[in-house]
């Protein structure tokens, strides 16, 4: 590989809603990064993205971005599951750096076989978990690495919503093989999360149901895992795009205390609403969580969300070469857990 030099030019597949709201305001915000392509073959959405980025190249198909890869650094995929591997192995190919867009892939041997493919080239490799930047996890994160609670026992976290028509409908459509349903979405996040919070996992219990009947797709959409993890920490997970109203975001059990949060963190709402990253209010979460034990509660101040940190600590690894923001061995680890839930591999 020869050495990378700011701006780090950057072609971006994929202008849905990962692309559009995540990926191209947190690259556009970075001084790091110049957007130089990106790929859609939707025409509305290859209006939006000329509207938004001027100064990029709108492309219809991923072959257009990777003939010009010497004029490349950088290619993130924000596309279907299905597609990642086939394009982090063309970027790879082409001694492209890549962003791959969780979930890491469908298949935790392809996914294990891009990591070694990655190291031989010399080139750059992480996915986007972008929600261990959620303010409520950087406060939970501190609060569990100071001992607020004492010796935790039982992490609960849920990521429910009332969405009956999806906003993307392929999630729906492809099935559990095809890295479909709610497990492969939003399990992504919360199985990543309780991994970083409490590490290994020893025995796994999981019941996934569908309540969406607008295809024959097996993908499921109201799912709950639970993780006995090597310390001793329960940890259970509930996913739902059908929770007409939503439990805690977080609640978390210890020998001392407990501390329970409600709420969403505010970053995705906002950039879709146009918040840019640079804005002084980004990332604030004016929701704070409760800590201590019943009779004896105080709120506790919210961290702010930073989704930008992503962007920030990978610019340093491509320029730099310091460590990449998200090490891939983690989320393949997490699609070894999903793809024992489905019984697949």
């Amino acid at each position: 590989m020869t050495e990378t030099h700011a701006p780090i030019r950057t072609a971006l597949i994929g202008f849905g809603l990962s692309g559009r709201v995540f990926h191209s305001p947190l690259l556009a915000a970075d001084d790091q990064f110049s957007l130089d392509v990106i790929v859609t073959s939707d025409t509305e959405r290859a209006a939006e993205a000329a509207r938004r980025h001027p100064d990029a190249q709108i492309v219809s198909t991923p072959a257009e971005a990777f003939r010009q890869a010497e004029n490349l650094d950088l290619v993130v995929i924000a596309t279907p599951p299905d597609t990642h591997v086939e394009l982090a192995g063309e970027a790879i190919t082409c001694g492209l750096h890549g962003v791959v867009d969780k979930p890491f892939a469908v298949s935790s041997p392809e996914a294990g076989a891009l990591i070694d493919r990655a190291a031989a080239a010399g080139v750059v490799l992480t996915v986007f978990q972008n929600r261990r930047w959620d303010g409520d996890f950087i406060t939970l994160s501190k609060i569990v690495d100071d001992g607020e609670l004492g010796e935790v026992h039982t992490f609960e976290s849920r990521f429910e919503r009332w969405s009956p028509v999806s906003r993307t409908p392929w999630k729906e459509q492809t099935g559990a093989a095809g890295g479909g349903g709610i497990l492969f979405d939003l399990g992504t996040h919360v199985i990543d999360q309780a991994l970083q919070l409490f590490g290994p996992v020893e025995d796994i219990h999981a019941e996934t149901s569908r309540h969406s009947s607008t295809s024959a797709s097996d993908a499921d959409d109201d799912t709950f895992v639970s993780l006995l993890h090597s310390n001793g920490v329960r940890s259970r997970l509930w996913m739902n795009r059908f929770a007409g109203q939503v439990g805690s975001r977080f609640r978390v059990l210890g020998s001392e205390a407990a501390y329970t949060k409600w709420g969403l963190d505010g970053q995705e709402a906002a950039l879709a609403a146009g918040t840019l990253p640079t804005d002084g209010d980004y990332g604030k979460d004016n929701i704070w969580g409760m800590l201590g034990r019943d009779g004896d509660t105080r709120p506790y101040e919210a961290e702010r969300g930073d989704y930008p940190a992503f962007y920030s600590q990978l610019g340093r690894a491509i320029l730099d070469g310091g460590s990449v923001p998200v090490d891939p061995e983690g989320p393949l680890e997490v699609l070894r857990i999903i793809e024992k839930i489905h019984g697949l591999y």
